[in-house]
């Protein structure tokens, strides 16, 4: 069965520009689908158009050209209908210090015209882990709960897509991990993710799918699988009894680097075998004490998919 799309962007451009000679293209011609129920990564470079396209789908920023699409509605004849189906977290923390956590959502709820007996404070409470925390006052909740409480605040109109824009800036491992298992809770409820972030063990941890925007465009978007099965090289250290250098005839670009009593060797996935490399190493007349492999990350996509 096909799945909907959740967002469809079509050659979306935004310049921003101060005189007609100072044009800055911010999205420059950018196509983008993402799939409902899935969780879809967003990743590029600072400047690369990632928050201008937020602003662009909060309605805060307007597009200079494009069509764009939520949940089947088109931004520019049904605004409010766009509006209701986005729930946009932000990376600042953006709370009344003085109210509580029930509170807040109480009056987010009011602002989106949810009438009291339609609104569900309490469940969203309860999905972010604060019901123990609902009558709080803001200030006194930790880093972790405060991220979790915007979480709740983009949710108070039930909407089907749900955007993090950098969810775990300044926040510490453990908290992270459990921010990552609530927002993989609400994606098994069915409601679809859309998050930017700049570590990347993240994005490979929670995608389905990635893209990667640079200046403005879509640089490259693939499933999360197949961007690391596109890294063209491997890495293997081997710790040795006693450093020789390697022969460097017919390498056949094998690159080798010595370090103390470690040598590592960088090799074309596709060209070379691990038997191969081993056997120069041991025809240098090298005794081999341990050998590890450090297999490429999505680190190593996005810096060739973004080196100018």
């Amino acid at each position: 069965m096909n799945k909907k799309n959740a967002l469809k962007v079509q050659g979306l451009s935004k310049i921003y520009s101060k005189k007609p000679s100072l044009e800055l293209k911010a999205l420059d011609n950018l196509n983008l689908e993402v799939k409902e129920g899935e969780i879809f990564g967003l990743l590029g470079p600072n400047g690369a158009g990632k928050t201008t396209f937020l602003n662009i789908l909060a309605g805060t920023v307007i597009k200079n050209s494009g069509n764009v699409n939520v949940w089947g509605f088109d931004l520019d004849k049904n605004p409010r209908e766009v509006r209701a189906s986005i729930g946009i977290v932000p990376q600042e923390v953006n709370l009344d210090a003085f109210f509580s956590p029930k509170k807040i959502l109480e009056l987010q709820a009011g602002l989106y015209g949810i009438p009291k007996k339609e609104r569900i404070t309490d469940t969203i409470l309860k999905i972010v882990s604060l019901e123990s925390q609902a009558d709080s006052y803001a200030r006194s909740l930790s880093g972790g709960m405060k991220r979790r409480l915007l979480i709740a605040k983009a949710m108070v109109h039930r909407p089907p897509i749900l955007v993090l824009d950098e969810p775990t800036a300044g926040v510490d491992v453990e908290l992270r991990q459990n921010l990552w298992n609530n927002v993989r809770a609400l994606n098994k409820q069915g409601v679809t993710i859309i998050l930017t972030t700049h570590l990347m063990h993240e994005a490979e941890e929670m995608c389905n799918r990635i893209a990667i925007i640079n200046k403005g465009n879509l640089a490259k978007v693939d499933t999360t699988k197949n961007l690391l099965d596109s890294i063209k090289t491997k890495k293997i250290i081997f710790k040795v009894e006693k450093i020789k250098e390697v022969n460097q005839n017919s390498l056949n670009g094998i690159k080798f680097s010595y370090n103390n009593n470690e040598i590592t060797a960088v090799y074309e996935r596709k060209k070379h075998k691990i038997d191969e490399i081993i056997s120069r190493i041991k025809n240098s007349g090298m005794e081999i004490n341990d050998i590890s492999t450090v297999d490429g990350n999505l680190e190593d996509v996005f810096i060739d998919l973004t080196k100018s």
